[in-house]
Order: structure tokens, then C-alpha cells, then sequence
């Protein structure tokens, strides 16, 4: 019988009725409530939890893998970055149980730095890509991956967008059919690393392109002689408005790439249009015979209705006049630091010193632009230590606990090590607000372990001035444990 619910909700029935162990994740938009929803009692035994970084929340799905327990991973696209490198390497490297990494994508870029597409990721770690368009179709990509990942012993991504987490649709739930015996087969440590990638492209990936062309979650409709490719939420939006005298091609598997379905699908039509966002991912694997975002018929990023029915009134243009205006803070509207933080009174002090100043993306982001702009830069989660030891004179980096402890402690470790000159300040408020307030590892007793100057101060201490100012001018690595409690979760 099929039931309607959201696009949250179907996947967390694909991975309760895929029989899932262990479920990993790192806070961020738009998974944070997928993975909050999983702490339901009424899920059983189902063993979760937020991970300081995505390499080890994969690290830990491998292993779970390795002694043959599905497990998925949940991030956001930017976590992408960081659990790359055990994913590119597990791919040859062969897996146990199934490994599902779900990516949230941000098109729009609501709640994040940058707007890049997961879905590269498939590329790159040569690694099976599935991008669903409704809930129906996300509920059987879980149930499919974990089978798939299986078969080919790598670990498969999941691409999803908020707009399709939030979508409503219908799904008939079967709980999967379990081997239960599925741990790693250690008989791969008789290959050499070559070795690996050569059996990956005799057994596995050929497996995987098989599975590519004949998945019935693509889905051809032979209508016209004009032709419509699309994948993700975006296919959804396709099917509202497309006219009845044009074909449709809706891939759902997205890497590797069905070619030869997508070659008969445009070689029975005079133009074919590639729907997609954020990036031409299938696009520029068919390069000179679609339309799309290369074309200039679409824009990049987020693909709303309107970008989809403008294409089509140009469709029989080889390429169309792109006219690109960047977004400002003014045409949007400022999203400003919240007037009760603790913290403006040590950041109104930083920006005192004239000094450069790195910033990370935690609440401190909010202080790049007026009034206070504050940083002059803010590259990465975890990044503001590392890049004030580049500049070229003693700064300011700007550090939230759950950053340093996501990825910030190596560039702590390397200012030590290299003894670089810079004053790191901690904000120390023991939740990751940004992401829905998570609790953060205590790392106070390690930095008073490794930086000899390691003092802890209050924002609304009178005396800010003067203690950066001494900081500032004293010799090498100093830390402000900056201590507060966010407004909105306080316990």
C-alpha cells in the first residue's frame, strides 16, 4: 500500500527497510534534520551519531562495512571535500557491507559557502551516483544503493537537495532481504594497489555500467522529435510543465552514465535539452549534442520552473545570450550577527587592532560584512588558523569550538610545529549553533597542553583592548579561549 510523506521521510524508511546498523553524519544544511529524525526511539537499535568530521564519519561506516553491517554516512555537500579521501581510495580498495553516503546539496546556496554539485564526486572516486526526483524515487535509490554497493564493493552517493526532502509523494515500503555475511574478503591484500584499480575496472565498474543502462529508475517516454534529459529535483519540476509532444529521458543514476540509452534517446530527436543543476555534470559528458547550462538555455545553480519553460521557447537555438548579474547583500537583505550574541563586544575589540583577521564558517561569517566586517577572509570549516598563519604579518584567527575541532586542530598543530606568529581565538560557547546547536568535544585541556600561552577569557570582559594588544605583540602562537553561552541553546 503506498503511503504519502515527505522526501525526509522516505529516506529514512529506505535505510530502516535496507536494514542499516550504523548511521554517521556532520551537522549542516539541508541533512541536519534528516539525521536529528533518526534519534527517534522508535527506530530500535539503529546506532547514530554526529562524527567531528566527514572523513571520520566514513571512516567509521568502513568500518562497519569491513565487519559486514550496512552503514550510511549523511553530510552536506562542502562534507564532501573532507571524507573524499578515504572514499576515493575505498572504491579500489573493495568494501564488506554496503556503505551509502547521502550529500545535501545546496542549490540557491541558502545555508552555505559555495554551490558546488556532489554528484563530481562520482567522478572523481569512480563511484556509482544516484540523484532521485521525488520521495518514490529517493526511498528506492537507498534500497537500490545498498544492494548495488554491495555488488560492486564500493561505496555508492546519494545526491539530494532540500526542496526534494521537503517534496510530498508516495511509497510503497518492503523491507529489503539481508546477507547477512558480507565483512570484507581480505583475499584483496593479495593484489598490489595497481592491482585493485585493474580488478575495479574488469569487475566492478563494468557491473556498474551495466546496472546504469538497464535500471528501471530511468525512465525513457518516446513522444516527439524534441527531447528533454534531466536528473534530481529539477525532473520533477520537468514532468509538471512539459508540453505532450515532447520526449523525456528522466535519469535517476547519473554516474556512470547510461550512454548508450542516452545516445538512442538523442539520436531519435532533433534537439534535446539536459535539465540538471547545480553544475553540467551530464552536460559536459555529451558536449556539442545537448542544450543546456553550456548553451547558455540555463542558468547555473538552482533551476526553478521559469528557467525550464524559457529553454524550451528558445529550444531550437544552438545557443542563447547569457546575461549573469551577481547576486548582492543589498538585493538580498543581510543576515546579521543575532543582537543578543555574546560575543560583539571581543569582536568590536578585534576589529580595534587593524589587523588581518581570518574567519571560519561558523557564527564569526556573519561578521564579513557591514557594520562590523570584521574578516578579510573565511575560505572553509576549519580553515581560519591555517590561512592567518600565511599572512604576512602577526594576526587574528577566529575559530568556533566545533570548527576547531572539525578540522581546525591540524592547522593549530602546524602554527606549533612551524612556529608561526598569530593569535587564535576560540569561541568557546560548547555547541555548534550554526547547525542546530549539537554538542562539541571539550578540547580545553588538549590546547592548554600543546600552546603554552593558553589563557581563557569572557566577551564582556572591560580589559579586550589590552589583552589583544599584548597578544599581538608577544612572539609566537597565543590562544583566547573566548568563553559564552549561545542565547538559543542554552541548556
Amino acid at each position: 500500500m503506498k503511503t504519502a510523506v515527505l522526501g525526509i521521510d522516505a529516506i529514512i524508511s529506505g535505510l530502516l527497510d535496507s536494514g542499516v546498523r550504523k548511521v554517521t553524519g556532520v551537522p549542516g544544511f539541508p541533512v541536519t534534520g534528516l539525521m536529528e529524525a533518526l534519534k527517534d526511539p522508535k527506530y530500535g537499535d539503529l546506532r547514530h551519531e554526529w562524527s567531528v568530521n566527514e572523513k571520520v564519519a566514513l571512516e567509521i561506516a568502513l568500518g562497519s562495512s569491513v565487519c559486514g553491517e550496512r552503514s550510511a554516512v549523511i553530510t552536506k555537500h562542502v562534507g564532501m571535500n573532507i571524507l573524499s579521501d578515504p572514499l576515493v581510495t575505498s572504491a579500489t580498495h573493495t568494501i564488506g557491507a554496503g556503505v551509502v553516503i547521502i550529500a545535501g546539496d545546496d542549490p540557491g546556496i541558502q545555508k552555505s559557502q559555495n554551490e558546488q554539485d556532489s554528484r563530481f564526486y562520482g567522478l572523481l572516486a569512480e563511484a556509482p551516483v544516484f540523484d532521485p526526483s521525488t520521495p518514490e524515487t529517493a526511498y528506492l535509490c537507498i534500497k537500490e544503493a545498498f544492494i548495488l554497493s554491495e555488488k560492486v564493493k564500493t561505496p555508492v552517493i546519494i545526491r539530494l537537495t532540500d526542496r526534494l526532502l521537503e517534496k510530498e509523494g508516495k511509497i510503497t515500503r518492503k523491507k529489503s532481504a539481508l546477507n547477512t555475511a558480507l565483512p570484507l574478503d581480505k583475499k584483496i591484500w593479495q593484489l598490489t594497489m595497481r592491482g585493485k584499480h585493474e580488478r575495479f575496472h574488469r569487475e566492478s565498474f563494468p557491473e556498474m555500467c551495466a546496472y546504469a543502462e538497464n535500471s528501471k529508475l530511468n525512465t525513457y517516454t518516446k513522444k516527439g522529435d524534441i527531447g528533454i534529459i534531466s536528473s534530481g529535483f529539477p525532473a520533477s519540476l520537468v514532468d509538471s510543465i512539459v508540453p505532450p509532444d515532447f520526449s523525456r529521458l528522466s535519469l535517476t543514476i547519473v554516474n556512470p552514465l547510461p550512454l548508450d540509452l542516452i545516445n538512442r534517446f538523442i539520436s531519435g530527436h532533433k534537439c534535446v535539452l539536459v535539465v540538471e543543476e547545480t553544475e553540467p555534470v551530464i552536460e559536459k559528458q555529451l558536449s556539442g549534442e545537448v542544450l543546456g547550462k553550456l548553451t547558455g538555455h540555463l542558468p547555473y545553480g538552482i533551476i526553478e520552473i521559469k528557467d525550464i519553460q524559457k529553454a524550451m521557447e528558445t529550444i531550437k537555438k544552438d545557443n542563447v545570450a547569457r546575461k549573469i548579474n551577481p547576486e548582492t547583500i543589498k538585493k538580498r537583505g543581510a543576515r546579521p550577527l543575532c543582537e543578543d550574541c555574546p560575543y560583539l563586544p571581543l569582536y568590536k575589540a578585534v576589529k580595534e587592532q587593524n589587523v588581518p583577521v581570518a574567519g571560519d564558517l561558523g557564527c564569526s561569517i556573519l561578521t564579513s560584512s557591514p557594520p562590523l566586517s570584521l574578516l578579510d577572509a573565511a575560505f572553509s570549516l576549519g580553515s581560519s588558523i591555517g590561512t592567518a598563519c600565511g599572512f604576512n604579518r602577526k594576526g587574528i584567527a577566529i575559530i568556533g569550538d566545533f570548527g576547531l575541532a572539525h578540522s581546525g586542530i591540524q592547522g593549530l598543530i602546524n602554527a606549533v610545529h612551524n612556529g608561526h606568529e598569530v593569535v587564535v581565538i576560540v569561541l568557546q560557547n560548547e555547541v555548534a549553533a550554526m547547525t542546530g546547536g549539537q554538542a562539541v568535544p571539550e578540547l580545553t585541556g588538549m590546547i592548554k597542553a600543546y600552546v603554552r600561552d593558553t589563557e581563557i577569557i569572557y566577551p564582556e570582559d572591560k580589559n579586550l583592548k589590552n589583552i589583544l594588544d599584548k597578544k599581538l605583540k608577544k612572539k609566537g602562537i597565543s590562544v583566547l579561549l573566548a568563553k559564552a553561552s549561545c542565547p538559543r541553546f542554552k541548556s
